[in-house]
């Protein structure tokens, strides 16, 4: 299987300064073609640091994806690091990405500067594929058996996300006009409600049983639950989608409705397809979540189609002059009780005329618990014109995990029941 190590250069990322999206688009972009990404790397502004860690992974790598470096400026030092590394004796001018550059300039009003022809100037052993979104090329150097014994390419892209996701269609072309790509599959199982370590002890006997060519990875996630990744490297895609299907019924039978999605999925658009094929409506009523349900559902495109609004009803206040909630029920039960949920979700019904709702009313923290409910208490409240439902959940992290957590366990129980009524 042709291997891939993608490595990122810039002090900038080793700082924390910038955040590292280019990764992962690449990974993700070779893995579609059947490539298998080995490392990932971050390599600060040093030339010789540079070039022994590209030296090293071109040892153990068929590709070398790089990016970053690649500026007008002196500080950008990636360009004489792969000259060095290709044993280029100079440079060359790419007469296309020249013109680019011009065009690009032109279109912001600006002329064409010394600095900006430099950055068209590359290291006379690369070949350049053009850059139709920025001024720097991107740069493709290629490596015989006899340099590191075996077949090897090295990619230079620059750091821009946006270049990086414009460029990464001609990457791949050259990367198949040189090299035959096994696939690999990947089957992805959606679940909710099950803590990860809950999740691998209730599995364990299905997962012991799988093939040995059968690689599963369990990738939690608080707004979308536990993510189960089935993997085959190296068949065809037709025969691995078959060999995982045979085992698939068994994990069905064990999670039950814990699995939300056979695809890579979200609550929120799993929400949408159920409210869509049933052809019904939605509205929220939010305390402690404070619109993130809604944010979070309006997040998908055509929620309009579905999604009639909400209510954030943090003061209590709001919830008894707007919703309507009976002062009786917040001082018999208190603000966060099953009652005042049930009653939030109900008026959030009433006033908008939606067939479904959600409602949460918790303590997210720091403060604000008590001994009955400490930080990390919601209510949720669930309601269809058949009936409303409530649940407690107890969340033990920091405010913004629990809003999450209290968010994504609030559309699981939605999901739940909407889930529920279409089946009857």
């Amino acid at each position: 299987m042709i291997q891939a190590s993608i490595c990122t250069i810039g002090d900038e990322i080793l700082i924390g300064q910038v955040t590292d999206t280019n990764s992962a688009f690449i990974s993700k972009s070779l893995n579609a073609i059947g490539i298998k990404t080995t490392r990932m790397l971050s390599i600060g502004d040093n030339r010789d640091e540079i070039i022994t860690c590209l030296d090293n992974e071109l040892k153990k790598n068929d590709i070398v994806i790089v990016t970053g470096g690649l500026g007008p400026t002196k500080d950008d030092i990636t360009k004489p690091a792969l000259a060095t590394l290709s044993g280029s004796a100079g440079y060359k001018e790419s007469k296309e990405q020249v013109e680019i550059i011009g065009r690009l300039l032109k279109d912001r009003g600006l002329d064409m500067l010394d600095i900006n022809r430099q950055q068209a100037m590359v290291p006379e052993k690369c070949d350049v594929i053009p850059n139709m979104l920025g001024t720097a090329p991107v740069m493709a150097f290629r490596f015989g058996p006899e340099r590191y014994g075996h077949q090897c390419m090295l990619y230079s892209l620059p750091g821009v996300p946006f270049e990086v996701s414009g460029a990464m269609p001609d990457v791949l072309s050259d990367i198949r006009m040189h090299f035959r790509t096994d696939d690999i599959y990947h089957k992805t199982v959606m679940t909710y409600g099950i803590a990860e370590s809950a999740l691998a002890a209730k599995i364990e006997g299905w997962e012991n049983a799988l093939p040995p060519e059968i690689h599963l990875a369990y990738l939690p996630d608080p707004l979308t639950g536990v993510r189960l990744r089935l993997s085959i490297y190296g068949g065809t895609a037709k025969d691995d989608a078959a060999t995982i299907e045979t085992h698939l019924a068994g994990l069905r039978k064990i999670l039950g409705d814990a699995i939300y999605s056979e695809q890579d999925d979200t609550l929120q658009n799993t929400v949408r397809r159920l409210l869509k094929q049933a052809g019904k409506t939605l509205s929220a009523a939010e305390s402690c979540t404070g619109g993130m349900i809604s944010a979070l559902i309006t997040s998908v495109p055509g929620s309009s189609e579905y999604y009639l609004g909400s209510v954030t009803s943090y003061a209590v206040s709001v919830k008894e002059n707007v919703l309507g909630v009976p002062a009786d029920i917040i001082g018999k039960y208190g603000v966060v009780s099953s009652e005042c949920a049930a009653s939030m979700a109900e008026a959030a019904r009433r006033i908008t005329g939606s067939d479904y709702s959600v409602a949460t009313t918790g303590i997210a923290g720091p403060g604000g618990g008590t001994q009955t409910d400490p930080v990390g208490t919601v209510w949720i409240a669930v309601s269809s014109p058949e009936r409303t439902l409530t649940e407690k959940k107890i969340f033990k992290n920091d405010r913004t995990r629990n809003i999450e957590r209290f968010s994504a366990s609030a559309l699981d129980f939605l999901r739940r029941l909407i889930q529920s009524e279409i089946n009857n």
